[in-house]
């Protein structure tokens, strides 16, 4: 929409502010960020992608979840590693 309205403004900030209004958009800069993403998102601009942002939480989310794990595994390791033949102490 404001690609499509933007000729008919002399600024694309103006054009933004008028949009956001018409649409109930609380800021305009809401409306920017948007647009900015969009541009990314189609390689009009250099940034990151939508979809990749999604690909790197999911990423991020599962390297934690592995390291959790990893941790409980050393700790069961080291427990489970006493000599067999170490003597019992009994109190």
């Amino acid at each position: 929409m404001v690609a499509e309205e933007r000729p008919e403004y002399e600024t694309e900030w103006s054009a933004m502010k008028a949009i956001a209004a018409k649409l109930g958009i609380g800021t305009p800069e809401t409306l920017r960020t948007w647009v900015r993403q969009d541009e990314i998102d189609n390689g009009v601009r250099p940034g990151t992608t939508t979809d990749a942002s999604a690909q790197i939480k999911a990423m991020s989310k599962e390297i934690a979840e592995l390291t959790r794990a990893n941790e409980t595994l050393k700790a069961a390791a080291s427990f489970f590693a006493v000599e067999p033949d170490r003597p019992h102490t009994r109190s």
